[in-house]
């Protein structure tokens, strides 16, 4: 899986997906995922990594069955918080 942190003010944004869907569009019922290499492609990670990323951040954008099933395992999400647009799952999770 990929991640990068991005910084934006008072915020730090963990973008993660899985390696297959880097660079990729999905759409269904008027929504587009784009999951642009320039804002997911960061480093190539496993899960110990993701969850310690998750840990230091404020918002996360994250996107396919892998990545999001970690989240919702670490308790940042819930099932009922993930969409799936175009047979790909996505989340974001704003952190308090």
């Amino acid at each position: 899986m990929y991640v990068k942190i991005h910084r934006h003010e008072r915020d730090t944004i963990l973008a993660a997906c899985d390696e297959g869907v880097v660079g990729m569009t999905f759409r269904d019922d008027g929504a587009k995922l784009d999951v642009s290499e320039i804002f997911y492609k960061g480093e190539v990670t496993d899960r110990p990594g993701l969850v310690e990323r998750m840990k230091n951040v404020s918002i996360m954008n994250l996107v396919g069955d892998e990545v999001v099933a970690i989240a919702v395992e670490e308790g940042y999400a819930s099932e009922e918080d993930v969409i799936t647009i175009g047979g790909v799952k996505h989340v974001q999770v704003v952190l308090l």
